[in-house]
């Protein structure tokens, strides 16, 4: 096997940092740019509901492949998983591109099946890249999850921030809605192109990742196997005696009972994130004097605090490191839902931009601290398959949160 010494005052670790965030933003950016011209289809398709139908649609594929990804992680080449997503996710923002300028901006069912179909293609990949990265990740520093992560939700302050500027820019034009949706589809597509470039080309290299995924390689990984190739490195099956120390890694089952608090803490963090943010901040918030901005402005407030709560943890004395601190705080956060209906009826706007800003802090502040701190005392192996079980029951909370978002229609003629 090769030598496994770190190197040298680990070369590589800020710009490593660096590409974590930018592969973040795309892990999410496509997905977030249809979210966040959820004004775009609302008008276009009025009567179909797209900002939960289009959510509800994407999340069982995100699951149900991540479920199986999650299931064989053991024996999946990580390297072709993440390039595999990055890429689809590329395609997948060119066809609505493509959809939108066949079409020239109508409506119609047809239109909006296609649309559905590229949501549940993005689902797919989204399961490619989030279980992949963040398993990839997790056996490295925990700067680097936390990077990846804040990258996440960068992809949605970034493009709610380029929203309000391009409906500003648009507003009085003709077909604004739509030229800013062009906007967005063409920005997405060169971030995903960037990932890949990035994933397959720079990020291999570097020589701390190097160090990691060789370091892993030892302990019996068989994931890591072609990026190390991809960094010039062969590895040496018989020599490692791989077989034996893959025996020894602890299985999914005995990791998920170990870790079942964290697991709980993800799933219950998005059911709730996810049954209000974004279908009842777009529809069901009611009319104000913002207009037509209140719901882009709504879901720009929650994206922009979500990434601000991602680097709360940075700061050692406010790192949340106590299991059952964090259970404390996740269920705690129940009482926003209350807090949401009381204001949508009763209260001004100002409430719930405040009310949005606060589920945003504290969604991107308690997911880091679950992520960074679930992985530690395991073998890179074990680590690897945390990853990917955590993400997935993420998922699954984002799946549940979807679909009790449509209880707020109850009473408004559904």
């Amino acid at each position: 096997m090769v030598d496994t010494e770190p190197p040298p005052r680990l070369e590589g670790k800020y710009a490593a940092i660096v590409i974590c965030w930018f592969l973040g933003i795309g892990g999410l950016f496509a997905w977030n740019s249809m979210l966040t011209i959820v004004d775009y289809y609302i008008y276009l398709f009025p009567k179909y509901h797209p900002s939960r139908v289009l959510t509800i649609v994407y999340q069982p594929f995100a699951f149900g492949t991540l479920a199986i990804l999650a299931y064989n992680e053991a024996k999946i080449n990580t390297r072709l998983r993440n390039l595999f997503g990055y890429t689809v996710f590329f395609f997948g923002i060119l066809a609505l591109l493509i959809l939108d300028l066949a079409t020239s901006g109508k409506g119609g069912i047809g239109t909006f099946i296609g649309i559905c179909i590229v949501s549940g293609v993005f689902g797919i990949s989204d399961a490619h890249v989030q279980g992949g990265m963040v398993g990839d990740l997790s056996y490295m520093l925990p700067e680097f999850i936390q990077s990846f992560l804040a990258g996440s939700a960068a992809s949605g302050a970034i493009i709610s921030v380029l929203r309000l500027i391009t409906k500003a820019v648009f507003e009085n034009s003709p077909n604004g809605l739509r030229k800013g949706a062009i906007l967005f589809f063409a920005l997405s597509a060169f971030f995903e192109f960037l990932c890949v470039v990035l994933y397959a080309s720079v990020f291999p290299k570097l020589a701390i990742v190097k160090y990691y995924r060789s370091k892993t390689a030892s302990e019996g990984s068989k994931t890591v196997t072609a990026d190390l190739a991809a960094a010039g490195i062969q590895t040496s099956p018989g020599e490692a005696t791989e077989d034996s120390k893959q025996q020894e890694r602890k299985g999914m089952k005995q990791l998920f009972v170990e870790n079942i608090d964290y697991a709980l803490d993800l799933f219950l963090i998005y059911v709730l994130t996810l049954s209000i943010f974004p279908g009842f901040l777009s529809e069901d918030t009611g009319s104000h004097s913002l207009g037509t901005w209140y719901a882009l402005v709504l879901i720009a407030m929650f994206n922009i605090c979500d990434l601000l709560g991602r680097y709360i943890p940075l700061v050692k004395i406010l790192n949340l490191e106590s299991r059952k601190l964090i259970m404390i705080a996740v269920i705690s956060r129940f009482l926003l839902i209350p807090a949401f209906y009381f204001t949508a009826k009763y209260g001004t706007q100002g409430w719930m931009i405040l009310l949005t800003s606060f589920l945003g802090l504290t969604n991107g502040y308690l997911t880091i601290c679950v992520f960074t701190s679930a992985p530690k005392g395991y073998k890179g192996p074990e680590q690897n398959a945390l990853g990917n079980m955590l993400v997935l029951c993420l998922l699954g909370g984002l799946f549940a949160g979807v679909t009790l978002d449509w209880l707020w229609l109850i009473g408004k003629g559904w």
